[in-house]
């Protein structure tokens, strides 16, 4: 596997990233670099090193209040 670039925070990250890139090259998508490489997932693999392919870590899931806790009395 290619060096992980600094700005993705793990290895489980960047396969996802790279996965998701090479699903849009497949689909039809341009690469975005000018590559002797053929493959959906080199091109994307070389996209992301040279921090071509934005992302981000989406918003935060909401919260969850567990069930049966609002407005039972406290125990003690």
């Amino acid at each position: 596997m290619d060096r992980i670039p600094e700005k993705i925070d793990s290895r489980f990250r960047y396969v996802l990233l790279a996965a998701e890139r090479a699903e849009q090259l497949i689909r039809g998508g341009s690469p975005k670099i000018e590559t002797p490489e053929t493959k959906p997932t080199r091109i994307a693999l070389s996209e992301i090193s040279m921090d071509l392919v934005a992302w981000d870590y989406g918003p935060p899931p909401p919260e969850v209040e567990e069930p049966g806790t609002e407005g039972a009395p406290a125990e003690g």
